[in-house]
């Protein structure tokens, strides 16, 4: 059954209405868990501006920035004081670069003098892989169980601030240059628990009656994630029946289909074909989430494009940027279902990997309901690739 909401505080707007999530890891602000997760988010905005971060794990410690071209004279500074920097990378943009990564996760590649910006810039960015074909040779560096968790953490750090997942790096010297203490300084283990706990932890912060086409009777909520994540939405359509099993479609956002149209693909068509359809039965929901390109990122979802036309697949784009095939995390859906009071579901949806997500995370999906849509010109491999590899039912 919907929750109603009660009144917002006048004074706060933002009033959460209700706990989705198991709790938040940040309820004492002034302890030690609140201080380590608050510099996890300060290192994720320094990220995305191009500012150094300290990462530590164990006996490990490490300086970091993004590897690419956003602030190439910070880089310069950095490098003068330091060195040059040792790039480090995911296995699968390793694989890409036919570097061996051994199973490891990240790959510490040994730094090189004469690699220029550019270069640096484009171990990271596929975008630049023939504009820049000889980048080896490359020599890996061996690191311990404490480094590696640091690098991991590093490009964790970098997928959630929505950058590539590479990383130039610089060991701990024996003494760092004056003013390295006011860097934002953050734990490998607060990144990886909240990278593990986080998403799934979710407000609801405000709803409203929203009339659409196809479906008149609506509210729309909207819900925070407690880890400072982009927001989710859901559309809930009707009025609760006991006597039906309420009809969900999960849908990824979609800034170029939904709101440009764009034939590459065919979330436009999903996600007003999924409104149109669960206005027909009569009651469900529609939860609209913040995970573009199947949790890339915009910026990442457009530089796969331009691999796309260059050939490569979107699978394959997704992997030569450096990130698994799909990124995205269920928690946030599975939260936001259990407020709505909707544990048992027919779930609108081609793709299996959505139903097993939902039933690992204890919701019941009574039924899978297909949702196709004719193909043209623009999106027929798009839609084979999601067929013949992330098995879609198409």
């Amino acid at each position: 059954m919907v929750k109603a909401s009660p009144p917002t505080s006048a004074s706060d707007p933002d009033t959460p209405r209700s706990q989705a999530g198991s709790g938040s890891t940040t309820a004492d602000p002034f302890g030690a868990d609140a201080a380590l997760m608050h510099r996890v988010a300060r290192a994720q905005d320094d990220l995305r501006r191009w500012y150094p971060v300290r990462v530590t794990a164990g006996s490990a410690e490490l300086l970091m920035l993004p590897a690419g071209s956003g602030n190439p004279a910070m880089l310069a500074a950095l490098s003068d004081r330091l060195g040059p920097p040792h790039p480090v990378i995911t296995r699968e943009r390793a694989a890409v670069l036919k570097v061996q990564h051994k199973g490891h996760e990240t790959v510490r590649l040994a730094p090189r003098a004469d690699r220029s910006a550019l270069d640096l810039a484009a171990l990271a960015d596929a975008t630049l892989d023939l504009a820049t074909p000889l980048k080896g040779p490359f020599t890996t560096e061996p690191t311990d169980a404490d480094a590696d968790r640091a690098q991991a953490a590093a490009l964790t750090l970098l997928k959630r601030a929505r950058l590539l997942p590479a990383a130039l790096i610089w060991p701990a010297p024996d003494r760092w240059p004056d003013g390295a203490a006011a860097l934002t300084l953050v734990e490998a283990d607060a990144v990886a628990r909240l990278a593990e706990t986080g998403p799934g932890r979710v407000h609801r912060i405000a709803e409203a009656r929203l009339p659409v086409a196809h479906a008149p009777d609506s509210r729309l909520i909207g819900y925070r994630p407690t880890d400072g994540g982009p927001e989710h939405f859901a559309l809930v359509i009707g009025q609760p029946d006991r006597a039906a099993v309420p009809l969900v479609r999960l849908h990824s956002e979609c800034f170029t289909g939904d709101l440009l149209g764009s034939l590459k693909c065919d979330c436009g068509d999903q996600l007003r074909g999924a409104i149109q359809r669960i206005g027909a039965v009569g009651w469900g929901a529609l939860l609209y989430l913040a995970q573009e390109g199947r949790g890339i990122g915009l910026m990442s979802k457009l530089k796969a494009y331009a691999l796309q036309d260059q050939g490569h697949d979107t699978v394959d784009a997704n992997l030569r940027l450096g990130f698994g095939v799909d990124e995205r995390l269920f928690d946030p859906a599975a939260a936001m279902l259990r407020d709505l009071g909707m544990e048992r579901i027919r779930l609108l949806t081609n793709n299996p990997a959505k139903v097993a997500g939902l039933e690992a995370l204890g919701l019941d999906v009574v039924e899978r309901v297909p949702h196709t849509f004719a193909t043209n010109p623009h999106n027929e491999a798009y839609l084979a690739t999601k067929r013949d590899k992330t098995g879609h039912y198409l």
